[in-house]
């Protein structure tokens, strides 16, 4: 088969792996915090094996780079739990989606990291993103559940976003798969304490469900998506990975009998429309 036809099939598939992650939030029976340092745990421990394997280190160049990798780190640890936090405050659909507003956020932040100005049809894009989750809160109230996991799910995108941007700029030489050994080796770290007691009393059920999601869910789709930017251009990779709330949501719906509102369902429209025609608008930058 043609490779790249072949990266592409896997991105699709990597894609609908990234998209079930949102799925663990219910079935595990633990925490966003407790859930987090399962997932990272073992994400850091197939990481690492497979870094020694492909004959590199976890070492790192400098100083400089120890600081702004821990900063990562503890970035993505917070985005991580705010993540599971906010599909078990509202639910899956509605958290996945207030979660892909990162990309217009993204388009917020860059001109603090980038230099650049703020297009007109960023605000615009911004602004849709703002009417698409005013649409999702239930009878305009923030008094609920819902609302909260909304507002947690915004402010993991604005995590999420803040940490790609920093990655980018300051922690891009390393490989995918060793930058991420390294930050999820801290995001171990940084809440071990927090959760180690309600995980150590965790049944083998459990166990096995944290297993799975660090190492198939977020281990082994990380180093598949490094492998498939060797023969797809970034934008093919973007436009992929905004089928992520789809296939989050279809999954919900079929395999957790997730019930979205109409009110979920358009204002979920009105984001990832802006999250397509932003990536689409940067690629063509």
């Amino acid at each position: 088969m043609d490779p790249v036809k072949r990266s592409l099939y896997s991105l699709h598939f990597t894609v609908i792996l990234l998209g079930g992650t949102a799925l663990f939030s219910q079935i595990i029976p633990l925490s966003a915090m407790a859930i987090t340092l399962g997932r990272s745990f073992f994400a850091c421990v197939f990481l690492y094996l497979l870094v020694r394997f492909l004959g590199e280190s976890l070492r790192l160049n400098s100083t400089k780079d120890y600081i702004m990798g821990t900063l990562l780190g503890i970035i993505m640890a917070a985005h991580w739990v705010t993540y599971f936090l906010a599909m078990q405050l509202a639910s899956v659909s509605v958290g996945i989606i207030a979660l892909f507003t990162f990309p217009v956020i993204t388009v917020l932040l860059e001109p603090f990291f980038e230099g650049i100005k703020l297009a007109w049809q960023d605000v615009v894009s911004a602004l849709v993103v703002f009417i698409g989750i005013a649409i999702m809160v239930p009878d305009g109230s923030i008094n609920n559940d819902v609302t909260y996991g909304i507002i947690v799910g915004v402010f993991s995108a604005f995590l999420y976003s803040l940490r790609n941007l920093m990655h980018r700029k300051y922690f891009s030489h390393y490989s995918g798969t060793r930058a991420m050994a390294f930050q999820t080796l801290v995001v171990t770290g940084c809440i071990l304490f927090l959760g180690i007691e309600e995980i150590s009393s965790a049944d083998v059920n459990t166990w096995i469900l944290l297993a799975t999601l660090g190492v198939f869910f977020t281990a082994v789709p990380h180093t598949a998506v490094a492998a498939a930017l060797q023969h797809l251009r970034a934008k093919t990779f973007s436009l992929v990975a905004c089928m992520q709330p789809f296939y989050g949501v279809v999954f919900a719906i079929l395999l957790l009998g997730d019930e979205p509102r109409w009110q979920t369902i358009v204002g979920g429209l009105m984001v990832i429309s802006a999250a397509i025609y932003e990536t689409i608008h940067a690629q063509r930058q």
